[in-house]
């Protein structure tokens, strides 16, 4: 079986909800499940904190929780785990100043999302969630 990865995603944040959508809809919760970084009781138990999440998504192993990933380096490992995705995130690093571009653009994005994209009133919870509620491919870690 494939090694699962936690998700940890702004639930208020309107991109940051769509970009999960994308992912639920692609993966079916086979690789990823997902935290909504409002679910305090979940991150508590990860030793997620606030100030953590202030920093941008997260994505965990989970057969090793201190292998972490945060911000833009979360978004290329995400890809690069998804089917093909090595050949795309390759090319990404290795086209000059492409990677400068896109961290320092993650980290606009980051900053203004609320802005630029709205948020949410009700936060969103996966349907891929953490404790596997309403996923049949998930078996709980």
């Amino acid at each position: 079986m494939n090694n699962k990865y936690h998700i940890i995603y702004d639930g208020n944040c309107n991109l940051c909800v769509t970009f999960t959508q994308l992912l639920e809809k692609f993966d079916r919760g086979k690789l990823f499940n997902y935290i909504p970084m409002q679910n305090t009781e979940v991150l508590e138990q990860l030793n997620i904190t606030f100030k953590d999440c202030e920093l941008g998504m997260i994505l965990i192993d989970s057969k090793n929780l201190n292998q972490r990933w945060q911000g833009s380096l979360a978004a290329e490992k995400i890809l690069e785990l998804l089917p093909n995705g090595e050949l795309f995130i390759n090319a990404y690093r290795a086209i000059p100043g492409l990677k400068w571009l896109g961290d320092n653009s993650y980290l606009q994005i980051r900053d203004n999302r609320y802005q630029w994209f709205g948020s949410r009133e009700k936060t969103y919870y996966s349907d891929y969630s953490f404790n596997c509620e309403n996923n049949p491919n998930c078996t709980v870690q």
